[in-house]
């Protein structure tokens, strides 16, 4: 079931947070860049990931925490210019359908038990909420799990994840 909500993201108590990157992302604004500074490994190994597999936009790639937390990196934007990384490209509808779908069996493939995400490739990626969010609907409705999808940002708050 999905859960729109209002909130810190970086508060929720979600088993897993899955944001919006492209290929090579630098994680220098938005969401990326909070989950760099709170956790720096995850962008030390998504930098080995990206220059080690060279991913394409519609996939995705999942980092665990020591907390067991998970981080997935659904790569709906183009990819970012060069090998270090520049500014992402932008995200697609397509991309964002294929990650979904990618994140639809990751879920089941990796026993999320709830998931907590933004308004996906609306801030960087540069799409509209209003044709996003359909497809966030399609894919991850009934996947059995709570889903908690923070439409509106507030810092420091926590959401109401009661459901």
């Amino acid at each position: 079931m999905i859960h729109e909500v209002t909130g810190d993201i970086l508060l929720s108590r979600a088993n897993a947070i899955a944001h919006g990157v492209a290929p090579n992302d630098d994680f220098h604004t938005g969401l990326a860049l909070a989950l760099r500074e709170r956790a720096p490994s995850l962008y030390k190994d998504f930098r080995h990931f990206c220059q080690s597999t060279h991913p394409k936009p519609g996939t995705l790639w999942t980092w665990a925490g020591p907390d067991g937390r998970r981080v997935v990196n659904l790569l709906t934007q183009e990819g970012a210019e060069g090998h270090h990384g520049g500014k992402p490209g932008k995200a697609t509808l397509p991309n964002v359908r294929h990650t979904l779908k990618a994140l639809r069996a990751e879920i089941d493939a990796q026993g999320i038990t709830s998931l907590a995400l933004p308004r996906l490739a609306t801030g960087v990626g540069g799409l509209a909420w209003e044709d996003v969010r359909p497809i966030v609907y399609e894919h991850l409705a009934d996947a059995g799990i709570p889903v908690y999808v923070y439409t509106t940002w507030r810092a420091g708050e926590a959401a109401d994840e009661a459901g």
